[in-house]
């Protein structure tokens, strides 16, 4: 499905036309997350921009066809426990033309402090020395017509990158901007190695094909442009880049590509502007995290109500779950299974199921009322965290973590804590 068809099919787009400032893109996106569907008209000749296509659960609850947080965490776990085929295609090429730069396609700046125009939402598929392929996320910013530099992180790219490389390989690569939410969602899971990402996208559309390129990597079919390129040994700054935390990146040397093709469309091609630090990215980066949380507390206590990943916690570092526990240490056994599920996690809060994840002041309010430090808060010293952590003790993200039990005590008469409520 062509990301024109799926945005076509929104209760709640709402149409911007040329003329665009810098900045005009990003503003809207941040004006109207939550509420609406932005959709920019003629970014470039040629080109529809689109943000906030799954900035909210009810978006991606609707893609995944289910109405429950429980049955979505259940479909996207199974689909990559259990990932499907895809189809592989090599007839496709007569639905593209091809332009000659990186600087003709219509990439932005976000934030007033960015080097350079990014990808935010491009779809990089990777090809191993072993034949392993891996789907992931990564930003992606021009440094010429046909080099531009991506930013790699310590995960599955980053071993394929690193042992071809010793290996005198270069990297086949395609990025895919403008795909399917779903595999927008697919690509942010974090699989056993080997595990094909576009396969877990696979189970949850129920079915996808890829197109065959030269270089030996593949791209989702109808991706509004595909860029054919080589990670390359070379490397180049990359950033400042504003990360999901809401704080610049620091400026590194990266991996540049090397581009050898660039497909466009020949229809209007709908790419997508995904805000960093937005809710949109916070949901895409967090959703398996926190199905992953989900399934790992309800083994050790199975009255969970709800798990969130915090807007506070830019989706990624806070998480709040709420419980009915039988039992005292039901709640801190809840948090150190929190910790396990997602390492980057460096807050964990434990609620009653009163109190609604979703609401910061009930969240506080029962960490005012219903914390006792003495038993209910406990830090657990130098472990790895996240390396986005601002104030984590080294690049590796070493960091201190926190399990706070806001729970409210059994040894203590239940009325104390009855909220008062007024009635209808």
């Amino acid at each position: 499905m062509r990301v024109s068809d799926l945005v076509s099919n929104l209760p709640d787009i709402q149409i911007y036309n040329p003329p665009y400032g810098e900045f005009t893109i990003a503003r809207v996106l941040r004006e109207t997350e939550g509420r609406s569907t932005p959709v920019f008209r003629e970014v470039k000749p040629g080109y529809v921009g689109v943000g906030n296509i799954i900035d909210t659960r009810l978006k991606l609850y609707r893609y995944l066809g289910v109405s429950r947080d429980e049955e979505a965490y259940q479909k996207l776990l199974a689909a990559v426990e259990s990932p499907a085929s895809v189809e592989r295609i090599s007839t496709w090429r007569d639905l593209y033309r091809t332009v000659d730069s990186l600087y003709e396609l219509p990439m932005v700046r976000y934030y007033e402090k960015e080097a350079r125009p990014y990808v935010t939402s491009g779809v990089v598929v990777g090809l191993g020395l072993d034949g392993v392929y891996n789907a992931s996320i990564h930003r992606f910013s021009p440094v010429g017509g046909k080099k531009a530099v991506v930013r790699l992180v310590p995960r599955h790219l980053y071993h394929i990158y690193k042992t071809s490389v010793a290996r005198g390989r270069e990297v086949p690569i395609a990025v895919a901007w403008g795909v399917h939410p779903l595999v927008l969602l697919a690509a942010a899971t974090s699989p056993p190695y080997g595990v094909f990402e576009l396969g877990v996208a696979a189970r949850l559309l129920g079915g996808l094909k890829v197109m065959e390129l030269d270089n030996g990597a593949v791209a989702p079919f109808l991706s509004s442009v595909v860029i054919e390129g080589f990670l390359t040994s070379e490397q180049a700054e990359e950033g400042p880049f504003v990360d999901i935390v809401g704080v610049y990146d620091r400026v590194r040397l990266q991996p540049v590509v090397r581009v050898e093709r660039i497909y466009v469309l020949r229809e209007e091609a709908y790419v997508h502007y995904l805000l960093p630090a937005g809710s949109e990215h916070m949901l895409l980066m967090g959703f398996e995290r926190e199905a992953k949380i989900w399934r790992a507390v309800k083994s050790v206590a199975p009255m969970v109500r709800k798990v969130r990943l915090t807007k506070g916690g830019f989706g990624w570092l806070v998480a709040v779950i709420s419980l009915d526990k039988s039992v005292e240490g039901d709640a801190k056994n809840a948090l150190l299974a929190a910790f396990a599920a997602h390492p980057s996690l460096k807050i964990a809060i434990a609620v009653d199921s009163d109190v609604d994840p979703d609401n910061p002041v009930e969240v506080e309010w029962a960490v005012a009322t219903r914390l006792r430090a003495d038993r209910g808060l406990f830090v657990i010293p130098y472990v790895r965290g996240s390396t986005l952590d601002p104030v984590a003790l080294n690049e590796e993200g070493l960091t201190h973590k926190v399990g706070i039990d806001a729970t409210r005590p059994l040894d203590v008469d239940p009325v104390l804590f009855e909220r008062a409520r007024i009635p209808e």
